[in-house]
């Protein structure tokens, strides 16, 4: 099992005997985190379906290539949100993704931020990546935020890059790499 401490949070891997309680985390934060991202049909709200999703995600981090924690408040243990470090590439890329949410009710209290330095020390010091990248909408403003305060640089902006709610949505690129680190 895979834990990264922080100062405010901690992250751990997801298992699948995490399904229940997060899928209440989904659906507790269902209109707030669709507003950024691709919403889903009813059965992604189910403990069935979230615990296939964990399972697979279980099978490539096995194979290096995708690491997918719960974000738990340090006080109180309490599933506050998900990180993953996913899309992982081996040379010549040696890159990979992060992808985060928190929930509404914890927003403005740096765990995000803290989770995302978790997760970027992870990449560069145990999974050797050279590179680590995200995505986030120009208007999540919030996100943009995190990724700066976390060290990441804007590289560019990607038109049209991703289907949401209905209409193609531009996202910034955003890295930073181990040289920078």
């Amino acid at each position: 099992m895979i834990l990264l401490e922080g100062r405010t949070c901690y992250l751990r891997i997801l298992t699948e005997e995490d399904a229940s309680i997060f899928t209440e985390l989904l659906i507790a934060n269902k209109e707030y985190w669709t507003v950024f991202e691709p919403r889903h049909d009813k059965s992604y709200y189910t403990v069935s379906v979230q615990r296939d999703k964990i399972r697979e995600s279980l099978y490539q981090m096995r194979d290096r290539r995708e690491y997918n924690f719960g974000i738990f408040d340090s006080d109180t243990s309490r599933l506050i949100g998900h990180i993953s470090l996913y899309s992982i590439k081996r040379l010549p890329f040696s890159s990979g993704f992060v992808g985060y949410s928190i929930d509404e009710r914890e927003t403005g209290r740096g765990l995000a931020t803290e989770a995302v330095k978790l997760v970027t020390k992870f990449a560069f010091e145990t999974v050797s990546l050279h590179r680590v990248e995200a995505f986030v909408s120009p208007r999540n403003l919030g996100s943009v935020r995190v990724l700066e305060n976390a060290g990441y640089t804007r590289e560019g902006l990607m038109r049209k890059l991703l289907f949401i709610n209905g209409v193609w949505e531009d996202h910034y690129m955003y890295a930073l790499l181990e040289d920078d680190y």
